[in-house]
């Protein structure tokens, strides 16, 4: 495979302005030049082949937007290198979208009060799509979704599920050579999430778009990206594949029990009993994560059942989820 974008030595930094507290500080910071410099991207070097798709990750104020906008252009490091598909972004901007797509934030890039059909036919005239290349694509989507009811619908009737779809396939229509997807599946039941995924993973295969993908929804990860990458205060901590990664935690375990009582308050009991495990409650198990290089599972749960009724229990390897979470806590050693 060829390399589709290529980040050597990138690093971005912004000046913010020390403010201070009051009117008065207010109205002093106006003729303030009392700045201070945030690095928001450190040193961070990346390639990424032509067709893979690659989970973006970290928590909130990592540098993952910052790194999204120097890739797609809307900003220029403060050092280092970047190319998208042989172009530097930020000095080429016109053509470097012509090769990209972007679903971001929910900022949907569709006409509100037209239908999802004239808002196709405005896209294909500003990305100049030849009407065979136009009719290629619209077949391909009605052989991948049930497209024809919403052609004639307006934007703005559409639910949040429809509408995200339609913003995705706006984002292909082009034949992108990239697509960025940031938190595509946010806010949509389990049934569309899963229509979502499995519209970008058929679109990745048929026409071997790259993308790049930013969440916090670990299903989307799981479902999608053979390879991530997290970054955490602008520096990388990982990049390689999911299976290599939970190989750093391959002692952990998830252990899941069912209680008699209201399962967040038995959880809180626990947390008190084990201070050191992580310990979580949804609506039908009681989740403990143990490091059995300290603690066996068998111990656990022989304790457990000394101060709890057990109804049931489930033993699993540590999910993808607690890897990311355990990586932003303690990094990658």
């Amino acid at each position: 495979m060829s390399a589709i974008i290529e980040i050597k030595n990138v690093t971005k930094e912004f000046k913010v302005l020390n403010r201070r507290e009051g009117l008065k500080g207010s109205i002093k910071d106006l003729f303030s030049r009392n700045y201070k410099t945030v690095r928001a991207v450190d040193n961070i070097s990346l390639t990424i082949d032509q067709g893979e798709i690659v989970g973006y990750l970290g928590p909130n104020g990592a540098g993952k937007s910052t790194t999204i906008k120097m890739m797609t252009g809307v900003l220029e490091p403060t050092s280092g290198e970047i190319l998208t598909n042989g172009i530097v972004p930020y000095a080429n901007r016109a053509k470097n979208a012509q090769e990209i797509g972007v679903v971001f934030g929910q900022r949907s890039q569709l006409w509100w009060a037209l239908p999802l059909v004239e808002s196709f036919k405005i896209l294909k005239d500003i990305y100049c799509i030849s009407d065979e290349n136009y009719s290629g694509m619209m077949e391909l989507y009605s052989s991948l979704v049930d497209i024809e009811p919403l052609l004639h619908k307006p934007v703005r009737q559409m639910s949040l599920g429809q509408r995200t779809l339609s913003d995705i396939l706006a984002a292909f229509l082009h034949d992108p050579k990239i697509v960025f997807l940031d938190e595509p599946t946010i806010g949509l039941d389990v049934s569309m999430k899963s229509k979502i995924r499995k519209l970008i993973q058929a679109l990745n295969r048929e026409k071997n778009t790259t993308v790049i993908l930013t969440t916090h929804d670990m299903g989307d990860v799981d479902a999608l990206c053979h390879r991530i990458v997290i970054i955490d205060k602008g520096k990388m901590l990982y990049d390689n594949d999911i299976e290599h990664l939970k190989g750093f935690f391959g002692s952990y375990r998830t252990l899941k029990i069912r209680t008699d009582g209201e399962l967040s308050a038995q959880a809180e009991s626990i947390k008190k009993e084990f201070p050191d495990f992580s310990v979580t409650a949804d609506e039908e198990w009681i989740s403990v994560l143990v490091d059995e290089e300290k603690s066996k599972v068998i111990d656990v749960l022989g304790q457990l059942q000394k101060s709890h009724k057990i109804k049931d229990m489930q033993l699993e390897e540590i999910s993808t989820e607690e890897v990311i979470k355990k990586i932003y806590e303690e990094g990658v050693a």
